[in-house]
């Protein structure tokens, strides 16, 4: 059975996480989608929240399971039993960064593989950090999201407002 990771902090996930989840889940048998407990961003969401979100909108999709992690993405992907992991590519500047991640990957995990997609061209230039600014900003992001995140976005930010 070949199983694949598709590891990320999806704060929140996006429509275009979906496309590459939807996408790396029909070339292999298992897709574990790993949800970063504490990435070095300013999350929005929660680790359960983002779980959560991320079940939901992978819900159509028999083979893929969520999870949360906390070490290093490739103890985690060891750990899975697998020896591949799956990122999206938008544009150069993502191409640099996950290059450079993965030489590093390299150094720890030299018997794990990289295999990157590129996003389809109606997500080229999703990011959760701009949606969540538009977001904040009072703009509608429900095209971009998935129902449940397009909602969780408005509580989430609502609340903010009245505070």
């Amino acid at each position: 059975m070949k199983i694949a990771v598709y590891p990320g902090s999806f704060d929140p996930v996006t429509l275009g996480h979906v496309d590459i989840a939807t996408r790396a889940a029909a070339l292999c048998d298992r897709l574990i989608v790993g949800v970063y407990e504490a990435p070095p961003k300013n999350l929005l969401f929660s680790t359960q929240e983002r779980v959560e979100l991320m079940r939901q909108a992978v819900s159509h999709l028999p083979n893929v399971e969520v999870t949360a992690y906390s070490e290093l993405t490739m103890d985690f992907i060891r750990r899975m039993g697998s020896r591949a992991y799956v990122r999206g590519l938008r544009m150069n500047s993502d191409f640099e960064r996950e290059f450079e991640m993965a030489l590093m990957n390299k150094v720890f995990a030299s018997d794990i593989e990289l295999l990157c997609l590129m996003c389809s061209q109606e997500y080229q230039f999703l990011s959760s950090s701009l949606l969540k600014e538009a977001a904040a900003l009072g703009a509608d992001v429900s095209r971009l999201v998935p129902d449940a995140v397009a909602q969780a976005l408005k509580k989430k930010f609502a609340a903010r407002r009245r505070a």
